[in-house]
């Protein structure tokens, strides 16, 4: 059986552009910009684009996909990091800065009903989880959160500072650390209700 050729570099190339192009037409136009305006926008034909990618919803998968790869692999490069609770604090800061990103709203429309975008998600929660167990482990965070908790507690910065007019373009970094601070162990009182489980 013969071996599977490798990727052609201008193929990587006019992919890399495709994502480029797709990303910034979907955060200026939202998810019914066309084929060939992304295809425009990366100096290709439509041709190369469907070469690339089966559908439209495919190229929105890839982009979205990408975007959590990159937060995937800041997670694991702080796996072993020596400070366990900024590890995670920082982590945590990357992601909730990629959601204040302005126009990234199309992303949370990808997310139904994706299966390669649910798989992607899938690891991201995984290894955020695998910070919040290792500083709970430390002593760094309390013991009676986990990994689910984070996770929506990593949406709220954004959600807050929306609802502040006029202010400081990096006030969700305030209101990230109260709620960081918030999960330490120090003087942390017993949690009404049940814990959750990881987001799906």
């Amino acid at each position: 059986m013969p071996k599977p050729r490798a990727p052609r570099s201008d193929g990587l190339k006019n992919q890399a552009s495709l994502l480029k192009a797709a990303e910034e037409a979907f955060v200026e136009q939202g998810v019914d910009v066309s084929v060939a305006e992304i295809a425009r926008r990366a100096g290709v034909g439509k041709g190369t684009v469907f070469r690339h990618f089966d559908t439209k919803e495919d190229l929105l998968a890839a982009v979205v996909v990408t975007r959590l790869q990159d937060l995937i692999a800041e997670g694991r490069a702080r796996l072993d990091a020596p400070d366990s609770a900024k590890a995670l604090y920082d982590f945590l800061e990357l992601g909730a800065a990629q959601r204040q990103q302005r126009g990234l709203s199309f992303m949370q429309d990808a997310y139904v009903g994706n299966d390669v975008i649910a798989a992607a998600r899938s690891d991201l929660l995984t290894v955020l989880d695998a910070l919040v167990e290792r500083a709970k482990a430390e002593g760094e965070l309390r013991k009676d959160v986990n990994g689910g908790d984070v996770a929506l507690l990593m949406c709220a910065p954004g959600y807050i500072a929306s609802h502040i007019h006029e202010a400081d373009e990096a006030i969700w970094k305030r209101y990230l650390a109260i709620i960081f601070d918030g999960l330490r162990p120090e003087s942390a009182r017993a949690l009404p209700g049940h814990t959750p489980g990881m987001p799906k």
